[in-house]
């Protein structure tokens, strides 16, 4: 029985970390779950959202927008559009994005309505994940 996951979360311009964790936790499309070693396999699809990752005590947080997650009893592949650790959030254009996000909600035809909802939810869980977590 191995008591290690090994966390791998990928995006279309690479590899956002590989390592071996203790416990994975994710926003999936029908809600958070969490990965500890020995889980049944599954796939899942992910929304943008906070993924954790403890080891040995320590968490490190992610803002993971949509994709899929693949786990196994020792492994949790992530798939991802776009991935980023906490601390390399830069609130400040996450703001900016979710303004303009609103701004085109509110005048856009329905042909861009669903480019307009994506990047606000982009946005605004990204500004969360860093909120949460104390970041300016």
């Amino acid at each position: 029985m191995s008591d290690k996951l090994h966390l791998s979360i990928v995006t279309p311009h690479g590899e956002v970390f590989s390592g071996e964790v203790d416990e994975v936790t994710a926003t999936g499309s029908e809600g958070e779950f969490g990965v500890l070693p020995e889980h049944a396999p599954f796939i899942t699809t992910l929304k943008a959202g906070l993924l954790s990752a403890a080891n040995e005590g320590k968490k490190d947080y992610y803002f993971v927008s949509w994709g899929y997650a693949e786990v196994g009893p020792a492994r949790v592949s992530i798939l991802a559009d776009s991935a980023e650790h906490s601390d390399d959030i830069d609130v400040a254009r996450a703001m900016e994005a979710k303004a303009r996000a609103e701004e085109a909600l509110r005048h856009e035809d329905t042909e861009h309505f669903a480019a307009a909802e994506a990047a606000l939810e982009r946005a605004a869980a990204r500004i969360h994940v860093a909120q949460i977590l104390g970041h300016k």
